[in-house]
């Protein structure tokens, strides 16, 4: 199977084992070993949560740069709604898509133009009898890998429509092409402008097969503070900007379930709130509902751990954009979705991480498992470098650490270690007392 290549990456030598990551992973990739983080590749799923949280800066997001431009004739940028929240006093986002013609790029295509399209195709989709509901959206790469991985019976839930920074890809190569016959698809450069890193992971890993149309992903971050100092320059941007309020919408939580014009919808964000929304649909905890929208970054793609801004903030400001736009300019003819809207089938990565390959042994770690967490404190405290007891006791089991490592059981054993040699000592003390005053009575 493919190796997941992943683009969350930790700096050892900036981490202290502070367990602040270690608490707040949604799928407990992390251990702390030897005083710094570990995190396991086979169970991350880059949401960029341990990214957000750590207060040494010690995890950061691999992403390609503006200086990869120069490797391509003709360049095309991608920008996520959720750039456009990170500008104050913004009054349109004309200055942000001719911001980015000044940085160089040949051609800007929105990816909110896409995601209007997408929308649209949505609609008709949940039209359908034949699907099973509830849709589960599929824009978040990190919701669909935890899907894959933690909720297998959802897999088939997942709505099988391209995302729409896929869908903007391929019009954007599209248009190139049609101007330019003359220049290879290989001296296309797609940069999509990502505010997250599972979206980074998404490109990496070419979930759209070999339909995959983007080259590069840059950061919000990084485009950000380029932006800043050619816009501020700007008086009188052209008007190049192609979206409306749909499309913006989707940066923020909720957007993309308004769009679909149905009021049987679920909206969530947070990765930790998602995880509780998965195990009620499995648990078939929701009735009526028929479409999910699952954001793991809190306030949707605007809280990105690539974004610059604090994410309700982001999201006041798109809200004041939004009010001067027109609702969808992007309408496509929906009587019925194009073959190329629709996913390949799913690109399968060994996520699984299985106790043993034979499966009577890994049934007997299951009980060792089992039999070890009712002996530990049940407190989760991640003192001894995992975040739960029961994640604790399959370390154990699987030889990657000690039981002496609970420091709650250690300590215990050594009140009862220093209680022992005070009765003894208090015996001795005793057994002398005793003897010398035999000795003085005779």
């Amino acid at each position: 199977m493919q190796k997941y290549k992943h683009s969350v990456s930790l700096d050892v030598e900036k981490c202290k084992g502070c367990t602040t990551c270690l608490k707040r992973c949604p799928t407990e990739a992390i251990r702390i070993r030897d005083a710094h983080a570990k995190i396991n590749p086979a169970r991350c799923i880059d949401c960029g949560e341990c990214i957000k949280v750590c207060p040494h800066k010690a995890k950061r997001a691999v992403h390609d740069t503006l200086a990869d431009m120069k490797e391509y004739k003709i360049t095309v940028a991608l920008p996520a709604p959720a750039l456009y929240g990170q500008f104050d006093n913004l009054t349109s986002i004309d200055y942000v898509v001719d911001g980015l013609y000044k940085l160089g790029f040949d051609y800007v295509y929105e990816v909110a133009c896409a995601a209007e399209i997408v929308s649209a195709y949505t609609r008709t989709y949940l039209s359908r009898p034949d699907i099973i509901k509830p849709v589960i959206s599929s824009a978040c790469p990190a919701v669909v890998r935890m899907i894959n991985m933690n909720f297998p019976y959802l897999k088939d839930h997942i709505m099988p429509i391209l995302p729409p920074v896929e869908v903007a890809a391929k019009n954007a190569r599209d248009i190139v092409r049609e101007r330019h016959p003359e220049v290879d698809s290989s001296d296309i450069g797609i940069f999509f402008i990502s505010p997250c890193p599972a979206k980074v992971s998404y490109v990496k890993n070419g979930f759209a097969g070999n339909r995959n149309n983007i080259d590069r992903v840059i950061s919000v971050r990084d485009v950000y503070f380029e932006l800043l100092d050619v816009m501020s320059r700007t008086e009188n941007p052209t008007e190049s900007a192609k979206s409306g309020m749909i499309g913006i919408g989707w940066a923020s939580t909720g957007g993309e379930s308004s769009a679909v014009f149905n009021d049987k919808y679920l909206a969530a964000d947070g990765i930790e709130n998602c995880v509780r929304v998965l195990e009620q649909i499995e648990n078939e905890g929701f009735s009526g509902l028929e479409f999910i929208e699952l954001n793991a970054c809190n306030g949707g793609c605007v809280g990105g751990a690539m974004t610059v801004t604090n994410a309700y903030i982001a999201q006041a400001r798109l809200n004041s954009l939004k009010r001067y736009l027109p609702v969808s300019p992007n309408r496509p003819d929906t009587s019925e979705i194009p073959d190329f809207m629709f996913t390949d089938e799913n690109v399968v990565y060994d996520t699984t991480e299985p106790l043993s390959d034979d499966r009577a042994t890994a049934m007997r770690m299951m009980g060792d498992i089992e039999r070890i967490t009712k002996t530990l404190p049940g407190i989760d405290c991640g003192s001894c470098g995992a975040p739960t007891c029961m994640a604790f006791a399959e370390d154990i089991v699987k030889n990657e650490t000690n039981a002496d490592e609970c420091t709650i059981i250690m300590r215990e054993l050594f009140h009862e270690s220093l209680d022992l040699r005070k009765a003894v000592s208090e015996k001795l003390a005793g057994s002398t007392n005793s003897t010398n005053k035999n000795n003085a009575a005779k």
